[in-house]
C-alpha cells in the first residue's frame, strides 16, 4: 500500500500502475485494475498473458462483460481466435440465452447472472476455451463461465486472469501475471 490515497503498486511488463484500494465489504479493500480505461496496462498484459496461453492452443475465448472486454480483444487478435462475451443482462437480440448465476466480489454482495447467446453454441461446442477475467478474486465468475461452457458442450483448456487475488494457494490453477493481495483492516494479506 502507497501513500494516503491508499493504493496497490503493481507492474505488468514495463507499466507500472498504482491501483487504487476500493471497499467492498466493510473494511475489506482490494485494489481495482480498470482494463476498459488503460489501454497500456491492457496491451501491457495482453502481450505478457498471450505467449501463457498459446500452450494450450484455445480455439475460442470467453469472457464476462464489461471489463475484461479489451482484454479478451487483444488476446483474441494476438493468438488469432475468436472470443465470445457473456452477457449480464439479457438482451432482445439473443437467441435462447442459456444462464447461470454467480456473485462477483466487486458486486457489493450482488447476484449477478451471466448470459450466453445459444446462437454462438456451435462456435464453443467441442471446441478448446480458455475462460478470461481480469482478476480471479473469490472464482464465482470464472466458475460460472466453466458451467456455462460445459452446458454448452465446450472444453475448457485454461482458466487466465491478469491477477489473481486473496489466497494464493487457491488459484495454482489460473495462468496468470501476478498476485494481488486482499486488504483487510488495513492489513495486507
Amino acid at each position: 500500500m502507497t501513500g494516503k490515497t491508499q493504493t496497490y503498486r503493481v507492474q505488468v511488463a514495463d507499466v507500472v500502475r498504482d491501483l487504487p484500494l476500493i471497499e467492498v465489504a466493510p473494511d475489506v479493500r482490494i485494489a481495482f485494475v480498470d482494463c476498459l480505461n488503460d489501454a497500456a496496462l491492457t496491451h501491457a498484459a495482453v502481450q505478457a498473458l498471450a505467449p501463457k496461453l498459446e500452450p494450450f492452443a484455445p480455439q475460442v475465448l470467453v469472457t464476462p462483460e464489461a471489463k475484461s472486454i479489451p482484454l479478451v480483444y487483444g488476446l483474441a487478435v494476438t493468438l488469432g481466435c475468436p472470443y465470445i462475451t457473456l452477457r449480464k443482462t439479457p438482451k432482445a437480440y439473443m437467441h435462447d440465452p442459456i444462464s447461470v448465476n454467480t456473485k462477483s466480489i466487486t458486486a457489493a454482495g450482488e447476484v449477478q447472472t451471466l448470459y450466453f447467446d445459444a446462437r454462438y453454441r456451435e462456435r464453443v461446442a467441442g471446441k478448446r476455451v480458455v475462460l478470461v477475467d481480469d482478476v480471479v478474486s473469490t472464482g464465482s465468475t470464472i466458475q460460472a463461465m466453466a458451467e456455462l461452457m460445459e452446458r454448452v458442450g465446450a472444453e475448457v483448456v485454461a482458466r487466465a486472469a491478469i491477477f489473481t487475488e486473496g489466497d494464493p494457494q487457491r488459484w495454482t490453477d489460473i495462468v496468470a501475471l501476478g498476485h494481488l493481495p486482499v486488504f483487510v483492516n488495513g492489513q495486507q494479506r
